[in-house]
């Protein structure tokens, strides 16, 4: 086991792991969401984030040298992955953005933890990702097909899925490289944490201060919520497979499905009930091919 976080291994653990982490994702992007000024809405998560991760590394093994490398470049794509995601909500609404940005990865990492990792995976297990992506389309186009005011807002969508699906590859194979899962999850946030605040605090200058205090209580839930669901990922991802990893993750969409219907009154609908069950049915037929 890796040093840094003791959890229970094994196909069991890392499925209840990921699929904790589908939730607790799923909880704060709603709650991100749900804040008028996303900006600081999302500068506070990262605020809340970073005070977290200057905690951690206090009392978890540093990642060994080999992983720095790793933990350079995923910053880098985190930070695309959250300006991405945050413009997306800026322009669309949560039941449609959420499901494209997510639903986008799980081939993309399939695919990527094949070609560039040489990581195998069984057919039932591709066939399940193939199921799970299938549903995800089916949440996101449940209401048709968008209209030309809506493309701006998918681009965001889609490039914060390659954001996620490139991340994801980084990450599952920095961890391997770290020596200490708690570590390299520390001193990720620890070094991502920082970048929209301060973009935060470009645009507003002092008045920042001003946005955020009536959002701190959000803000301080969000930043754990996300510390903790990346976290779990991070920890499966050095026990599991990337491409089952990333695809039982993305059963936060059925979640988020729920959200939207029930906090954000949008319509769920048959199609995107259906959607739903197509999901479930994918994680089942992954869950058969890693007894």
């Amino acid at each position: 086991m890796s040093a840094g976080l003791s959890l229970p291994t094994g196909s069991g653990a890392v499925s209840v792991a990921v699929l904790a982490a589908a939730l607790l994702h799923a909880l704060w992007n709603g709650l991100a969401h749900r804040t008028e000024d996303k900006l600081a809405g999302f500068a506070l998560i990262s605020l809340t984030i970073t005070g977290c991760a200057a905690v951690m590394v206090c009392f978890v093994p540093a990642p060994d040298p080999a992983a720095w490398p790793f933990i350079a470049l995923s910053t880098l794509l985190q930070a695309a992955y959250q300006g991405l995601l945050l413009r997306a909500y800026q322009l669309g609404d949560f039941g449609q953005m959420y499901p494209i940005a997510r639903g986008s990865a799980p081939l993309l990492v399939a695919v990527a933890s094949w070609a560039l990792l040489g990581e195998r995976s069984t057919g039932a297990a591709l066939l399940g990702v193939a199921v799970i992506s299938c549903g995800l389309v089916g949440l996101a186009f449940a209401d048709g097909l968008p209209k030309r005011s809506q493309l701006p807002a998918l681009a965001a969508a889609l490039g914060t899925g390659v954001a996620i699906a490139s991340y994801t590859i980084v990450d599952g194979s920095g961890v391997r490289h770290a020596g200490s899962v708690g570590g390299y999850i520390a001193w990720l946030f620890l070094c991502q944490g920082p970048v929209l605040p301060l973009l935060a605090w470009a645009r507003y200058g002092r008045g920042l201060a001003e946005r955020l205090r009536p959002r701190w209580r959000s803000g301080l839930v969000g930043g754990v919520l996300s510390l903790t669901a990346y976290g779990l990922v991070v920890w499966a991802q050095a026990h599991g497979s990337l491409a089952t990893v990333a695809a039982l993750r993305e059963t936060s969409i059925v979640i988020a499905a729920l959200i939207g219907t029930l906090v954000f009154r949008e319509r769920l609908g048959h199609v995107r009930t259906a959607a739903s069950a197509v999901v479930l049915a994918g994680i089942a037929v992954m869950e058969l091919a890693h007894p």
